[in-house]
């Protein structure tokens, strides 16, 4: 049985994706970066904070997975918007231009307290999109509680071209980075993962064989 120590309803989708049994008990945890904090060394300490900040709700037999997600331009984070015209101002930076996701995992396995972590730092090449197709965007809703004010996924706006490495740690759960991580503790999906993130996704995904062999890539 896993725990999943997040309330993203992207990261319930792609963990669901393994069948594997798994609840939700929602992490509550300080995600103020450190004074002169590298984002990859922020999202990894997010992951392991969320892990072990439930570890007291689960059961010696569970394996806790979490994630955090930042968007970053230029080494800076971009967090969730505070309001509408936060969430365009961001969009309009991100025009455009290419920034990185960070998304950092945890495992941790209830029964000896082991730990394992990861990181995937994917390029994002966004389009350039009108002024008013970010309004329309932002009207909607969608971007206010999205880090960088903007979901890779969403239908209708549709912010990023030609897409290079992991989509799904775009949306917050990289997949392949998963299963090598929980292969390290003895647990597997009982699906091809990789091929039913894909699948889903409609995606196919030029990076995922050199993440199962180990590599780091962006």
């Amino acid at each position: 049985m896993l725990i999943l120590a997040s309330n993203s309803p992207r990261r319930r989708q792609l963990l669901a994706l393994g069948n594997w049994m798994f609840n939700v008990i929602v992490a509550d945890v300080d995600e103020t970066p450190f004074p002169g904090e590298k984002p990859a060394d922020y999202v990894r300490r997010l992951a392991e904070a969320k892990a072990r900040a439930v570890v007291g709700l689960a059961r010696p037999n569970h394996i806790i997975v979490a994630a955090d997600t930042a968007v970053v331009d230029s080494d800076r984070i971009l967090g969730k918007p505070a309001d509408m015209a936060e969430a365009a101002s961001m969009l309009k930076q991100l025009r455009g231009r290419i920034h990185q996701v960070h998304t950092g995992i945890a495992a941790l396995r209830v029964s000896d307290g082991q730990l394992l972590t990861d990181l995937c730092v994917t390029d994002v090449p966004m389009r350039n999109y009108s002024d008013q197709e970010i309004e329309s965007y932002v009207f909607s809703g969608d971007p206010l509680d999205k880090a960088g004010a903007y979901a890779i996924q969403h239908a209708g706006f549709k912010p990023v071209e030609e897409l290079r490495g992991c989509y799904a740690s775009v949306m917050g759960l990289p997949l392949c980075h998963l299963v090598r991580v929980m292969a390290k503790i003895g647990v597997y999906p009982s699906v091809n993962l990789p091929i039913a993130c894909q699948t889903m996704l409609q995606y196919p995904c030029p990076v995922s064989r050199a993440i199962l062999r180990g590599e780091q890539v962006g």
